[in-house]
């Protein structure tokens, strides 16, 4: 299916206290260029996360945001550092002694002291880090990809209906171009009578100016490869995912093909349909610079 490469995609992992949201968002690029901005305890997945965008997403400005918090009771533990408890109570003890001061050490009065007590977060294990992570990625994926298609499918539709009517205009120009000859083949008549002032023409020389003139400017060769172009385009837009480059190439060899028409007409209503076959490809190529 062609997809557009504007989107927007959302996915949430929620359990046990650890939430993790992930929001994409893409735009039109000549290229794959994916920017991620991830908490730094998430920091180690960002070639894994980068890996699995580019295996379902193959052209665009990708930016993806991530967000981790973990409010679980296995976040933080209380760690207790015995040897500076340890030297806390004897300095506290030598106080005592010293000074003959009573004898109130307890738990509470030690536990106060500086870095007796300190709250750590607890290692989690990487690979169900992944595990949460990919889970809401590739429902943020699934989001944006379905956006991405139901654009592209507005886009398919729109550059089918463009297609018709520029074919409409070759035909157009292709019923026209035999014309061309015999009217100048009747102008040429009328040019030497009116030289000569007189009805007797040289029937061969009078052929093979127009045989001259008609190889100069035939544009069969050119209408030929234009509606084969044509129904080329209908079927990459049939083909299915990442068909912009091939697209884009294709409407360069369009417009050759109708600039060449244009160079060689010798008749203003081909050159009035030539204009017009422009002005429709440049809307084609317009739109094929938003498909992936």
């Amino acid at each position: 299916m062609v997809r557009s490469m504007t989107g927007f995609g959302r996915g949430r992992y929620t359990d046990e206290g650890k939430d993790i949201l992930v929001e994409i968002k893409s735009v039109n690029h000549r290229y794959s260029d994916i920017f991620t901005k991830l908490p730094r305890t998430l920091s180690f997945l960002e070639d894994k996360i980068r890996d699995l965008i580019s295996k379902r997403i193959y052209r665009g400005k990708i930016d993806v945001f991530i967000s981790y918090e973990d409010h679980s009771e296995k976040a933080r533990e209380v760690l207790l550092d015995e040897h500076l408890t340890m030297a806390y109570v004897n300095a506290v003890e030598k106080i005592k002694e010293k000074f003959n001061l009573a004898d109130d050490i307890s738990v509470s009065l030690i536990s106060r002291f500086p870095d007796v007590l300190r709250v750590e977060k607890c290692e989690e294990n990487e690979e169900e880090i992944w595990n949460m992570v990919k889970e809401a990625l590739e429902a943020a994926l699934d989001s944006l990809i379905k956006m991405r298609e139901e654009e592209g499918q507005k886009l398919k539709l729109s550059l089918l209906e463009k297609a018709s009517y520029f074919e409409k205009l070759l035909d157009e120009v292709k019923n026209r171009a035999p014309e061309v000859v015999k009217e100048y083949k009747a102008k040429l008549e009328l040019r030497i009578s009116d030289l000569l002032e007189q009805k007797i023409i040289d029937e061969n020389r009078l052929a093979a100016e127009v045989a001259l003139f008609a190889d100069r400017c035939s544009i069969d060769e050119e209408i030929v490869r234009l509606e084969s172009h044509i129904s080329q385009l209908r079927n990459i837009l049939n083909e299915g995912e990442a068909v912009g480059r091939k697209l884009d190439f294709l409407v360069q060899e369009l417009n050759r093909e109708v600039n060449t028409i244009g160079s060689k007409a010798n008749d203003l209503f081909i050159t009035k349909n030539v204009v017009e076959m422009k002005s429709e490809l440049e809307k084609i190529r317009e739109q094929i610079q938003n498909i992936e």
